[in-house]
């Protein structure tokens, strides 16, 4: 399988962002968040994302993950590298 496509947006708030991809993460409308390493156990798309430097909680739904990060992570570099472990997940 070809590697995700994914697409980074900027939200209203600054300290999140919004990862879509083009495949379903999840089934149906209920998302999950995801703020600890403990919450994130078992998930490995959460797991990975949150041992990210600069990465506090993630929430996975249906075709997009939205990363909220510590207020002094620089989105452009981290986006990066959210970009990159989303590829290597999934």
């Amino acid at each position: 399988m070809p590697k995700a496509r994914v697409v980074f947006q900027p939200t209203p708030n600054p300290q999140a962002g919004k990862f879509t991809v083009d495949r379903t993460l999840v089934e149906g409308r209920r998302g999950r968040t995801f703020d600890t390493a403990e919450a994130a156990a078992g998930n490995p798309l959460a797991e990975r994302l949150l041992a990210e430097p600069g990465v506090v909680s993630v929430f996975i739904v249906a075709d997009f993950v939205t990363v909220t990060k510590r207020p002094d992570a620089d989105w452009k570099e981290l986006a990066a590298r959210v970009k990159a472990v989303l590829r290597d997940v999934l």
